[in-house]
């Protein structure tokens, strides 16, 4: 197994990847953000908060995963109906794209709903994509480390797994 390098983040951090987003979010008018959780709900409600974006909706999804499953297609545990999506505009937002599993399940969702999707995310690994022809549309930074983010690293101080 692979060993990789651990990045800390401080909230100082995050706040400068949200900043070097907003300018190119900016050239576009969302109507409705969908955050995937659980590591879009802070970067995308930060967003929200700036752009002026009050419909917050959450993607709740998940790909099973133990010694004996790896799940292609994902559970959908919660996901906006499509009465709230149909023909906007809507900005997806997760922290993180490793394998990108998550997010294109996301993003194919909302365009079977007939909306107009696009992906913001703080890191973006390629090299860990499993998806040669698909990437997020914004990301604030590339990188091959293993990101630990603030909310990441006060859920483990109070000892909360998972």
């Amino acid at each position: 197994m692979e060993h990789l390098k651990k990045t800390y983040l401080s909230w100082s951090d995050v706040d400068k990847l949200i900043d070097s987003l907003i300018p190119r979010l900016q050239n576009y008018h969302y109507e409705v953000i969908i955050v995937i959780t659980r590591g879009g709900i802070i970067p995308g409600g930060i967003i929200a908060e700036r752009l002026g974006i009050q419909q917050v909706l959450v993607a709740s999804i998940d790909f099973y995963q133990d010694e004996e499953h790896d799940l292609d297609w994902p559970i959908c545990m919660q996901f906006p109906s499509d009465s709230f999506l149909t023909g906007k505009q809507v900005l997806i937002v997760d922290d993180i794209w490793n394998s990108g599993k998550q997010a294109v399940s996301v993003i194919e969702r909302v365009e079977l709903a007939k909306s107009y999707p696009k992906l913001a995310v703080l890191h973006y690994k390629p090299h860990y994509s499993k998806f040669a022809d698909k990437s997020p549309d914004f990301y604030a930074a590339e990188t091959t480390d293993w990101i630990i983010y603030p909310w990441e690293v006060e859920r483990t101080r109070l000892g909360i797994r998972g």
